[in-house]
């Protein structure tokens, strides 16, 4: 089944995305490398939250982006950002679980109002906003990481700080 797949597939992130979250330095959660940058804070929380994409595309077959109304908790800690990812994974899991290989096919629509960003499968969907989105951003992560001289763990293998 496609959606067993997938779920093996975000389990494996989740892991990895969690070695990332739990070194967020609190300290300098206003920290950005540059103007046009997100801080350090809020693409952590982005990350914690992107696990929820694979719910979301699994309940209905047309999204929003003008209609979504965004909560961006306020994080105290590095354990409340992998709470928040971790909830959003298994609530993402569970969802799966239920979906059939027709359910996977069926084509899901991302727009902005009139505007429509692209129609996909809902598997390549998931795989592009749930998992390929969280990839990249955990990527602008370990950077964010990396400058503030913090050790970044190894995603696929050790990392420089691992070896």
């Amino acid at each position: 089944m496609i959606s067993q797949g997938l779920t093996k597939e975000i389990q494996h992130e989740g892991g990895q995305t969690k070695k990332m979250l739990e070194r967020i330095p609190m300290d300098k959660f206003t920290w950005k490398p540059h103007d046009k940058s997100r801080e350090i804070g809020p693409l952590a929380i982005h990350i914690a939250q992107t696990p929820a994409w694979t719910s979301r595309i699994l309940a209905a077959l047309d999204f929003d982006m003008l209609t979504f109304n965004r909560v961006t908790p306020e994080i105290k800690s590095a354990d409340e950002l992998v709470t928040i990812s971790e909830a959003n994974i298994e609530k993402a899991i569970d969802d799966l679980q239920k979906a059939s290989d027709e359910d996977m096919m069926r084509i899901w629509t991302f727009r902005r109002g009139d505007k429509v960003i692209f129609s996909l499968p809902i598997a390549a969907a998931i795989r592009t906003l749930a998992m390929n989105h969280l990839v990249h951003h955990r990527g602008q992560l370990s950077v964010y990481l990396r400058l503030l001289n913090i050790p970044v763990p190894g995603m696929y293998g050790a990392s420089a700080d691992e070896v």
